[in-house]
């Protein structure tokens, strides 16, 4: 558990560097975007200053030094490009009428979309058929809390993107920003990642990042909030699937500090052009953060040079409660990273994603989910109506904060 923003070596005066902060939901924005294809505002922080510089971290110069080894015309294949990655690549674009290639083809698969699945693959169903999920209070009061929990520590300024490249570039600088914030200052948050993971491009958005403050550990310890309508800790099923956020986010970074980012691949699966110039306004940004980039591709390099220089997040995970009324602790769930429990859960839910096998109903023993499910009336599984939620489910909502 890290310290209040307070008790780390914050700076006051920071100069301003682009990128930006976005939610798991806003990845859907990516695709608009693109079609719109005219100027639009993104939200960006600022960098943070390299003064209380963290042990062992490396300097934005070492980075910037390491991305420009590589600069050229062309981009060198990556090792992951072929062998195992091809095979899988191949498998996954063998049913176009799967849901990942009919809904996730252009911005990936979210970690939510995966705890979304564990938590009901009918109302995920539901969702990507016929409507998107609606957004509860208690939703949005979570939303709320983590924005000005994000505002502790980040300071956002503006920048128009003109293309797909644009938007995936401030992606990229978006986690740049916030590694050096790691590295520098011991804590970050909002933090997106984008990622190959069990065969599929995965994005998501870590709540809190913070390095530990015993010489011994120099692991990121990686920390989920969730809020709660009411005052108790949640039942199992919420608490399982707040694991399995957590778990598939360490497993995404751990795989991006071994270097498991096929740029290639990233480029092609998303139809990106790398050498595509970036707009003016994102390069004198990037110029003045230290890392001047003029492409997509220069970018990409800055993003996994900058994997190299950080460890593998910490085995023990936190998910931490609180109370929406006034922020208040309620509890705190520390576990261990589980790499067989996790590796079956997102292979259970690929096969729902790639159509390997119909939809699965909760099971019996969770059905008061469907209690707080937007589609409850409508669902064939849903013909117990005597049935009662869980006093410590109770959250106001149809999948976990």
């Amino acid at each position: 558990m890290t310290g209040s923003p307070s008790e780390l070596p914050l700076n006051n005066t920071v100069p301003d560097i682009p990128t930006e902060i976005v939610s798991e939901e806003e990845m859907a924005l990516i695709e608009a975007a693109f079609v719109a294809a005219r100027s639009s505002i993104t939200s960006i922080p600022s960098i943070p200053s390299p003064f209380g510089f963290h042990r062992n971290a490396r300097s934005i110069q070492s980075i910037t030094a390491l991305s420009k080894r590589g600069f050229s015309g062309r981009t060198e294949p990556d090792i992951e490009d072929s062998g195992d990655f091809a095979s899988t690549q191949k498998k996954i674009k063998a049913d176009e009428s799967s849901f990942l290639h009919r809904f996730r083809r252009k911005k990936g698969l979210s970690v939510t979309d995966i705890t979304a699945t564990e938590w009901c693959e009918k109302q995920m169903e539901f969702v990507l058929l016929r409507a998107k999920r609606k957004t509860t209070k208690a939703m949005k009061a979570g939303s709320v809390r983590h924005t000005n929990l994000e505002e502790e520590v980040v300071k956002k300024v503006k920048v128009r993107v003109k293309s797909k490249e644009d938007i995936w570039a401030l992606k990229l600088l978006n986690f740049i920003i916030g590694a050096n914030q790691l590295l520098f200052e011991g804590l970050t948050r909002e933090l997106p990642l984008i990622g190959f993971a069990e065969g599929v491009w995965m994005v998501g958005v870590i709540d809190e990042i913070c390095m530990p403050a015993t010489e011994t550990n120099m692991n990121p310890k990686l920390i989920d909030t969730k809020t709660r309508v009411q005052g108790t800790l949640p039942a199992e099923p919420q608490r399982r699937n707040g694991r399995l956020q957590l778990m598939c986010y360490k497993y995404m970074w751990d795989n991006l500090v071994a270097d498991k980012f096929p740029s290639r691949e990233f480029y092609k699966f998303f139809a990106l052009n790398p050498h595509s110039m970036l707009s003016e306004e994102i390069r004198e940004k990037t110029a003045d953060s230290g890392f001047p980039a003029d492409t997509l591709d220069d970018v990409v390099r800055f993003y996994k040079n900058t994997w190299s220089t950080l460890p593998p997040a910490y085995d023990q995970l936190l998910l931490r409660y609180e109370f929406q009324k006034d922020n208040s602790l309620i509890g705190e769930d520390q576990f261990a990273f589980d790499p067989d429990w996790l590796k079956n859960q997102i292979h259970g839910c690929l096969e729902f994603w790639l159509g390997e096998r119909e939809a699965c109903y909760t099971p019996e023993e969770e059905r008061w989910k469907c209690r707080f499910c937007q589609f409850g009336s409508i669902c064939p599984a849903n013909t117990d109506h005597d049935s009662t939620p869980s006093p410590t489910s109770a959250n106001s909502s149809s999948t976990p904060n």
